[in-house]
């Protein structure tokens, strides 16, 4: 149909032309008009302002809200709502758009034109955000750093990248039924019969069924409880047991273990890294710190850290960032290397979107959470988010956590799929010795020694599965958290 593409594109040019084809655009409203099925084959994903001419994005407008009124869209219909003294060449627009009309055959390639001209679309897109990067460039102020100039411009080639994706509608439960069996088949092969990745936590990922793709896992706990040290220890875990297969198209996909991205907000990677080597070569963390280690413990971290050096896990750092930064950053991973896991220590050291004062924070972390879970929904990757628990815990008597100990907890308790509190009663038990040589001390070292290297997680709430406790053996001097071994293998008590 280029009888009007050359009027309406005729242009003197001496520059490239943008990616654009009228053809196409013609061909796929004229196949509307004719027979309005074709437009709900690419009403979910086209818009009228993919459409690299005017006209055409108004008359796809028209026949859009006609068609969705349940009303008919076609020739005679739809120039009522059109400008009459509107001229393409040497014909009206009522012409021009009987002509589409009358020369349309078929609407069978509706979805592929319909995909062309959005790809075309976002190329168009690419073209604009290059010249405004290369615009602002030459005419940056002094006190804008050209750091923020490559976040904005990140960011909106993410925010393309992300509108890039076709979403896929409805499709067959038959599809969604296939899916739940290769599902359950992966779980079957892989090592432990888990569904999820397996956190190397018998008792929890029996619980669990291993962390579930898609999902937001909150992880809480109050200062001193240790819910860094697990998000580390589940971490680690995962990604040591990171096994691959190069597919066919010679992409990898993640047969065991997984890929872990770890957002840490308060701690630096070396203090990460740190903690991964103490739990890994059975020297404190302290020790590594100070230089207090013989020649054989040195050896033992040599060798933990050639382990350590093949694990697919990559921290980042950054301090302050929006939930938007990270958005972009976890993307970014998943393309670049694969993703099979986030860790984001802490919620509350993330920043929304927009500055807000302290009174909207709740607004604040309402916004994290949404996006955290559509994230996890978007890389289909479980995230696991760590947060604080108010101060209100400790005014009880029995410190255990509940779901409303949560800060700002409406909306973390909402979003989650799955909310896990880490509780040690040893440690507040330890703040609590009576003097020594009374009968109150001798009762406070019985409690002791019952509750001495042992840690409680509490599942507070599972979408999917049932709630409750697992006990775990915690080696305070080394941070690490670990299967509880049975009765006669349980950890010399406290004070023996």
């Amino acid at each position: 149909m280029a009888f009007a593409a050359h009027a309406i594109s005729e242009r003197t040019e001496s520059y490239r032309a943008a990616p654009q084809n009228v053809e196409v655009e013609q061909a796929l409203l004229g196949a509307m008009l004719i027979n309005n099925e074709a437009f709900y084959r690419v009403s979910d994903f086209l818009q009228p302002d993919h459409f690299f001419e005017p006209v055409h994005r108004r008359i796809y407008q028209v026949a859009g809200e006609l068609i969705r009124a349940s009303k008919v869209a076609s020739p005679v219909t739809i120039k009522t709502f059109l400008p009459a003294d509107l001229a393409i060449g040497d014909i009206n627009l009522a012409q021009y758009v009987a002509r589409l009309a009358a020369e349309a055959t078929t609407i069978i390639n509706a979805e592929d034109y319909g995909r062309i001209i959005y790809d075309l679309a976002i190329r168009r897109a690419l073209i604009g955000v290059g010249e405004e990067m290369v615009n602002v460039a030459y005419d940056s102020p002094v006190d804008k750093p050209p750091r923020e100039q490559i976040e904005d411009a990140e960011k909106r080639l993410f925010d393309l990248a992300e509108r890039g994706n076709y979403g896929s509608g409805f499709h067959a439960f038959e599809t969604a039924l296939l899916t739940a069996i290769d599902m359950a088949s992966a779980a079957y092969q892989r090592d432990g019969h888990l569904s999820g990745l397996a956190t190397g936590l018998d008792d929890l990922d029996r619980l669990m069924g291993g962390l579930q793709p898609s999902d937001l896992i909150i992880l809480a706990g109050r200062p001193g409880m240790g819910k860094s040290s697990l998000a580390t220890n589940i971490g680690f875990n995962i990604a040591r047991n990171w096994r691959g297969e190069v597919q066919a198209d010679g992409t990898t996909k993640t047969v065991d273990g997984g890929i872990v991205g770890f957002f840490s907000l308060e701690m630096s990677s070396e203090q990460l890294a740190t903690r991964i080597i103490a739990e890994q070569s059975g020297v404190s963390s302290a020790d590594i710190r100070r230089g207090r280690i013989t020649e054989e413990q040195f050896s033992h971290i040599v060798a933990a850290a050639r382990e350590m050096n093949r694990v697919p896990l990559y921290l980042d750092q950054t301090g302050g960032l929006t939930i938007g930064q990270l958005s972009a950053r976890a993307r970014r991973l998943k393309r670049q290397r694969g993703l099979d896991l986030l860790i984001v220590d802490y919620i509350q050291l993330l920043q929304g979107s927009h500055r807000r004062g302290a009174d909207n924070r709740v607004q604040e972390v309402t916004e994290i959470t949404n996006q955290l879970k559509a994230l996890a929904k978007e890389l289909n990757v479980p995230i696991l988010a760590l947060s604080q628990l108010s101060r209100q815990v400790e005014s009880r008597d029995d410190k255990r956590p509940q779901l409303s100990d949560l800060r700002e907890s409406g909306s973390i308790e909402q979003d989650a799929d799955v909310v896990l509190f880490v509780f040690r009663e040893e440690y507040y038990l330890k703040n609590k010795e009576p003097k020594p040589g009374t009968i109150e001390y001798e009762q406070w070292q019985d409690e002791m020694s019952q509750v001495h290297g042992i840690a409680e997680v509490i599942i507070g709430k599972q979408r999917h599965g049932p709630t409750g406790t697992v006990r775990l053996l915690f080696e305070d001097r080394l941070t690490r958290f670990s299967n509880l071994a049975q009765e006669d293998h349980l950890p010399v008590p406290f004070g023996s």
